[in-house]
């Protein structure tokens, strides 16, 4: 059997990505299970339970470390999001939380990794052969080399956040967790048993999904995300641009969601557009190219996206053929991984625009025909570009309670494993989770805990910024 790695302190590690992918690549399927069973020595799978390290830290100047990096204006609106309750508080502190796991046991087995496995960040679209999917979709933080339980940390912590903005007590926001992390460990462990290329072709497709669903209400509104993936009901939905047409045609302005910047009024608010599309499209294959050129640009709005994204430089380009027919295209500027914070050579050399780009595609069940990346040598800002789509599920209010969270984070949890299966190794995780419920247990007290201090850091930006929290038990979509 080949060296498993080396224990540094109480962080388990392998010596580099490299030496993974060999075993990997020597080792059979029973093998790698072997190996993963055997990491178990050096980080006991309990071993996840405690919320290690210094809460101490300031979680309010971690935050701001940012600031400067986004749109000044913009940047109250961040906030006020943020501070609407515990629940939209962690959605935007992956920073925060990825300075947490650094002092957090790992199991040893690295992944390309989500880098904000939120629970708001999963959602659903149509792949090139029109099926709908359901996947991560958000890959701001994506970074190679990171331990899978990162991931997973995160979403299950998310989950019990959830859990207890919608008023469950902490057995039960525990629980939600648990079966979060059992629906990765079981499903993970089912693609353990497939080949590289069925792993790789495998999908979660949400039309089959729903079958598995048992809340009635859960079930609906997934329909309802069906037929907004699949670009019915867009006129309803306020984070959609909308068009005035006729000769000129341009996007509506929805402030404070979706507005046109005055690019005479501050320089940190131009786009070189020009030189910013050029450099999109000669990086883009042939073929993307010459379906490209089909359309011609109209306009460009700014988009204020999410909750952490909130500030950074965001637009949407409208596109339109000869005969009127619109693409969107949104434009986000990509800084540096959050994931940069868990030390060691955790570190993206190169355009970040093309690190999320890399991270989609390593993680997407399907490929977005127009993803790409490209940069604004003037302001140096780094951005990539990828067709706008409508995933929005709607308030998490609506999926909190009960049977409802617990289907819904069931399914994120083995999105999550499919979306690991693809560069981590399944067999080898399948090996080091096991059949128990031990790392379900573990990472459940874990979220459970970080969901206390999720609370506490929640608190203190609201203190920060003299604002009051919404008054309700139920947590909403930022």
């Amino acid at each position: 059997m080949p060296a498993c790695g080396q224990l540094v302190g109480s962080i388990y590690r392998f010596p580099s990505l490299e030496h993974f992918q060999m075993t990997v690549t020597l080792g059979s399927r029973s093998e790698l299970f072997q190996v993963g069973k055997a990491l178990r020595r050096k980080t006991p799978r309990e071993g996840h339970a405690d919320l290690k390290g210094s809460m101490s830290r300031n979680a309010v100047a971690i935050l701001a470390e940012s600031d400067p990096h986004r749109v000044p204006e913009l940047v109250p609106e961040r906030y006020a999001r943020m501070t609407l309750n515990p629940f939209a508080f962690l959605r935007g502190a992956a920073a925060v939380m990825a300075t947490d796991l650094a002092a957090q046991p790992v199991a040893g087995i690295p992944v390309q990794a989500g880098g904000d496995s939120h629970l708001m960040n999963f959602g659903a679209f149509v792949s090139p052969e029109d099926n709908i999917l359901f996947d991560v979709n958000d890959f701001d933080e994506t970074l190679p080399g990171v331990d899978f339980t990162v991931d997973l940390k995160r979403l299950a912590a998310s989950v019990a956040v959830a859990a207890s903005a919608a008023g469950t007590n902490k057995k039960q926001a525990r629980a939600v967790a648990a079966a979060t992390v059992k629906a990765y460990r079981t499903h993970i462990s089912a693609l353990a048993k497939l080949s590289p290329l069925e792993i790789w072709h495998s999908r979660i497709d949400l039309e089959q999904e729903i079958k598995q669903i048992g809340n009635s209400g859960l079930r609906r509104q997934l329909v309802g995300v069906i037929a907004k993936a699949r670009g019915e009901g867009l006129a309803k939905d306020d984070n959609f641009p909308h068009l005035v047409s006729g000769d000129n045609p341009k996007i509506v302005d929805k402030p404070p969601t979706i507005f046109h910047l005055d690019p005479k009024a501050d320089a940190r608010h131009r786009l070189g557009v020009e030189r910013v599309f050029a450099a999109y499209r000669k990086g883009l294959n042939p073929n993307r190219q010459r379906l490209l050129d089909r359309f011609t640009m109209k306009d460009l709005a700014f988009k204020a996206v999410g909750v952490g994204s909130v500030g950074t430089f965001c637009c949407v380009a409208l596109f339109m053929t000869g005969d009127n027919e619109p693409l969107f295209l949104q434009v986000k500027q990509a800084q540096r991984s959050v994931l940069e914070r868990l030390g060691g050579k955790l570190t993206y050399k190169g355009n970040q625009g093309r690190r999320v780009v890399e991270g989609q595609q390593m993680m997407q069940a399907a490929g977005d025909i127009f993803l790409g990346a490209t940069q604004d040598d003037a302001t140096g800002r780094q951005f990539y570009v990828r067709t706008l789509k409508s995933r929005r599920l709607g308030a998490v209010s609506e999926i909190s309670e009960g049977e409802a969270l617990s289907d819904y984070a069931k399914l994120c949890g083995r999105t999550l494993a499919r979306a690991h299966a693809r560069s981590g190794d399944p067999a080898a995780i399948a090996g080091y989770s096991g059949k128990s419920d031990a790392l379900d247990d573990a990472i459940a007290s874990f979220a459970t805990a970080y969901a206390d201090q999720t609370s506490a850091d929640h608190a203190a930006l609201v203190k920060a910024k003299g604002t009051k929290p919404t008054a309700t038990k139920k947590a909403k979509a930022a």
